[in-house]
Formats: structure tokens, sequence, C-alpha cells
């Protein structure tokens, strides 16, 4: 059972370290980079403790091997003791005889402790087994899934990079709009509005000191009039004199 925890123990542990790098990405192209260096740095792991369980397996079987080919291996020496035993016997050498059929019986109960070994192997060998193939179908997941994330990696730093442009298009425009009194254009065209009207305040300003000096000439004239029909006067002159 620890054994089929190992790939639930690097999944965990790749899907962190997912969450940690989308969490505090700022440059998408490395970090798509660095996930893909992370995710072949746990599949080389995984690999690893995959291939000590292989080999683990391999030894159990290699003993199991060997447990069935010395226990066919000490029936074929019961079988010819038991044939020399009877052989003997025929002969009359029942001494002899007896000899060679205890060999036989020694060799069946060698014959028996080595079958019983490898039955008692074989639960154990078909559990490692089904691990194993999980272990590898695991594997197998693992790497699709590196093979998928290079794959997509130009078009998702592409999608990456255009969304980061539309943002900035977009900051941009807003900070633009000529619409929105705060913007630095609005600012900047009240600005403009201001130095127009202060303009026109100054032209009617000069304006009205041409008129006001027009108007004092036209007032010094018909003084001067005045002045000059009352001299008319004392010197005995009608003023419609002056006029002739």
């Amino acid at each position: 059972m620890s054994k089929q925890s190992i790939l639930g123990r690097i999944t965990t542990l790749v899907r962190a370290n997912v969450n940690s790098m989308l969490d505090s990405a700022e440059d998408p192209e490395k970090m798509i980079d660095q996930l893909i260096r992370d995710f072949s740095s746990n599949i080389s792991d995984a690999e690893a403790a995959i291939a000590e369980t292989i080999g683990n397996l391999r030894l159990l079987e290699q003993d199991y091997d060997e447990d069935v080919r010395t226990a066919r291996e000490w029936e074929r020496k019961a079988i010819a003791a038991s044939a020399k035993a009877d052989e003997l016997r025929s002969a009359g050498n029942s001494v002899d005889a007896d000899k060679f059929d205890n060999l036989a019986k020694v060799a069946l109960q060698r014959q028996i402790t080595e079958e019983n070994e490898a039955r008692a192997a074989e639960p154990t060998i078909a559990a490692q087994r089904e691990v194993t193939a999980k272990l590898k179908d695991g594997l197998n997941g693992m790497r699709e899934k590196l093979q998928q994330l290079q794959t997509k990696r130009s078009e998702l730093v592409a999608r990456a990079k255009t969304a980061e442009a539309q943002n900035r298009v977009a900051d941009a425009v807003k900070s633009i709009d000529v619409l929105d009194p705060t913007s630095d254009l609005g600012r900047f065209e009240d600005k403009i509005r201001r130095q127009e009207a202060l303009a026109r305040g100054k032209q009617e300003i000069a304006a009205s000191t041409l008129d006001s000096q027009f108007n004092e000439l036209e007032n010094f004239e018909a003084v001067t009039e005045v002045e000059a029909r009352l001299a008319a006067l004392k010197a005995g002159r009608s003023p419609q004199a002056l006029e002739q």
C-alpha cells in the first residue's frame, strides 16, 4: 500500500507547485518554462520510485521462479532415487533399495518445502504486479500531461501576452478618455479653456479702455466749443457767426 501512495504524493507536490507559481506568476513565459522543469523533475522522481518498486517485484519473481525450479529439481531427484530403489529391490538388494527410497523421501520433502514457499509468494507477487501496473499508468499519465504542456507552451504564452497587451491598451484608453474630466486630456483641455477665457477677458478690458478714451475725446471737443462760444460772446459776436 505504501507504494501506491508514491504517485499520490508526487501529484500533490506537483499541484502545490503549480498553484504557488500561478499565484505569484509575473512573466507567463518564465512561469510555464519553470512549470515544465518542475514537472519533468517530479516525473524523474516518480520514475526512480517506480523503478525501485519494479526492481523489488523482479526479485520476488526471481525467487519464485527459483523455488519452482528447485521444487522440480527435487522432484526429478526423488523420481530417480525411487527408480533406483525399485531396481535394487528387484535385484534382491533391499538394503540399498531402502537407502534410495529414503533419499527419495528426502527429495520429496525438499520438493514440498520449495512448492510451499513458491505458493506463499504468489499473493505478494500478484499484489506487487497490480501496484506496479497502476504506477506505470500514473506515470504515463504524467508524461502525457507534460507532453501536452510542452505542446501548448507556445499557445499559452501567446494567449498570456495577448491578454496582457489587451489590459495595457484598455488602461491606456481609459487614461485618455476625452469624456472623462479627470483624465490627463480632460485636464489639459480645461486648462486651455481657462486660458481662452482669460484672453477674451483681456480683450474686453482693452476694448473698454479704448471706448473710454474716445468718450473723453468727444467730451474734450464739446468743452472746447463751449469755450469758443464764450469767448465770442465776450467779444461781442454772436455764436452763429462762428459757423459762417
